[in-house]
């Protein structure tokens, strides 16, 4: 079982920046593709970013440029630096942690930018 710790969501002004990080206990981070996704209220929950082991990232469209994952070994932690925040980017941030069988997900951390 791996334990994904989410923190760093709040409330910030448009414009404004967050980092979210995402802590693992159980599993090493270098491993798994390694993922964000967010859900906002009434709607699906999507992937935001995701780093593999080789460390390829991916990311949603809408947020190319502004957001960046990244990954600490030594920290065993996954980031999501997010940068010019926008009032759609509001919602729960989740990290996800993904190896064959196995997908783990955390709590949620909420994200909520105001215009």
């Amino acid at each position: 079982q791996v334990r994904l710790m989410e923190s760093g969501g709040g409330l910030v002004q448009a414009g404004g920046s967050l980092r979210l990080s995402c802590a693992a206990v159980g599993g090493r981070v270098s491993v798994p593709t390694m993922g964000w996704y967010r859900q906002a209220p009434g709607k699906q929950r999507d992937l935001v970013a995701s780093i593999t082991r080789d460390s390829s990232t991916n990311y949603m469209e809408s947020v190319k440029g502004r957001f960046t994952i990244s990954r600490d070994n030594a920290e065993n932690t996954v980031y999501l630096q997010m940068n010019s925040l926008k009032p759609e980017d509001t919602a729960v941030y989740y990290c996800n942690y993904r190896f064959g069988q196995y997908n783990f997900w955390g709590q949620g951390t909420q994200v909520t930018v105001s215009s």
